[in-house]
């Protein structure tokens, strides 16, 4: 059953695949969205960082908590201005993902526990009965971001940087 906790990341990262590789690049992006995007891409990677290399505790949750709710808030920075720039599509696009994004963050807090080895809930262990696997796949999932972060600074601000921006 441990493999629904990872359902969320999958369609959150097919989410982000068909927004960058379709909408952005076929609009480009203006100078907000070339810097803001790595920043939400920074922040997930706090939390994620935060759950693979900080010991389980009590503060570290409250801390990890704060640091989820943070990146919530931080991804719908740019919905302000995404109106006037993107279709219809690419804005229910963005709904989908901001629905995705804590739900995502939620599993991964309660991954946390587990492949730490901290005892948890039976309901807990029976649903994530998979250590060793959940932990491999925060591992995965962590470098994963950390190259999708290198890729949006880089793309974006360096060999796409003067794309010319289309209203679509």
């Amino acid at each position: 059953m441990w493999i629904l906790a990872i359902l969320p990341f999958a369609l959150q990262a097919l989410g982000m695949f068909f927004d960058e590789g379709y909408f952005h690049v076929r609009r480009g992006l203006p100078k907000w969205e070339r810097i803001g995007h790595p920043l939400d891409t920074c922040s997930v990677l706090a939390c994620m960082g935060f759950i693979l290399f900080i010991p389980f505790s009590t503060t570290g949750l409250i801390i990890y908590i704060l640091l989820a709710t943070f990146s919530c808030i931080l991804v719908t920075k740019d919905e302000f201005v995404h109106k006037e720039h993107c279709p219809a599509m690419e804005n229910w696009l963005h709904a989908i993902l901001f629905t995705l994004h804590p739900i995502t963050l939620t599993c991964a807090g309660f991954m946390w526990p587990v492949v730490q080895g901290v005892e948890v809930t039976p309901w807990v262990a029976s649903w994530l009965n998979n250590k060793e696997g959940l932990h491999l796949f925060l591992q995965v999932q962590f470098a994963v971001m950390v190259f999708f972060a290198l890729y949006q600074i880089i793309f974006w601000n360096v060999i796409w940087k003067n794309k010319p921006i289309v209203k679509l």
